[in-house]
């Protein structure tokens, strides 16, 4: 999509990095899709460095997740690390100055694993940033909306109702499900974490991307 619409760079962010494996997998796929498309990516990884806060209450699933949970070891990080940016921090202070500290290129994904009903609904208040920070459509992964017999996961708590609050209170930007995944032979896993932001609104989202010759 950021090729078809001729961005030059764009942005990939992690909410949750704990020990960091995730954020180096980021950096060396980037690394291959940058020579692929001739993109610039750039990767911002967002932990509190200390593991989970306390939850505040039942929608934050406290029966499954523990304060300190997921520390991370930041110097040893920090040293793996080859051009991802930490931010660290409470998401409740680090989400106010972000957009102006670091002024990154349009976010084309996004990766949500605080875990927590209260941190995803702050980090999911980010996309109010306005378009000149976003693609048009932004693919959306949330870690934890399936679980297993212990977790239960449900519409009115954790990252799933963090996702049903957002979009009831926007109009114009909505997530949603991207069907073609679910429809596949073969539904893997991960094929029911993707959310697609669409930014109705965003002046480029009417731009024809698809091919010329259907």
């Amino acid at each position: 999509m950021a090729k078809k619409l001729g961005y030059k760079r764009i942005s990939v962010l992690e909410f949750g990095v704990a020990k960091g494996d995730g954020l180096l997998n980021l950096e060396y796929h980037a690394q291959e899709i940058s020579k692929m498309l001739d993109i610039e990516i750039e990767i911002y990884g967002f932990d509190t460095g200390e593991g989970l806060p306390e939850p505040q209450d039942y929608r934050d699933v406290p029966y499954h997740w523990k304060k300190g949970f997921y520390k991370m070891d930041v110097p040893a990080l920090k040293a793996k690390l080859k051009k991802a940016k930490l931010v660290l921090g409470n998401i409740k202070e680090t989400a106010v100055d972000f957009f102006e500290k670091y002024n990154p290129a349009p976010i084309a994904a996004i990766a949500y694993d605080f875990d927590f009903y209260s941190s995803t609904t702050i980090a999911l208040k980010m996309l109010e940033a306005g378009e000149k920070y976003y693609l048009p459509r932004v693919f959306c992964y949330f870690d934890n909306v399936v679980g297993k017999e212990v977790e239960l996961y449900n519409d009115y708590t954790g990252e799933r109702l963090a996702i049903n609050e957002f979009n009831y209170a926007h109009q114009n930007m909505k997530l949603g499900s991207p069907y073609h995944f679910l429809a596949r032979k073969v539904v893997d896993p991960w094929c029911h974490r993707i959310w697609i932001c669409h930014f109705f609104s965003h002046s480029r989202y009417n731009d024809f991307v698809s091919k010329e010759d259907q």
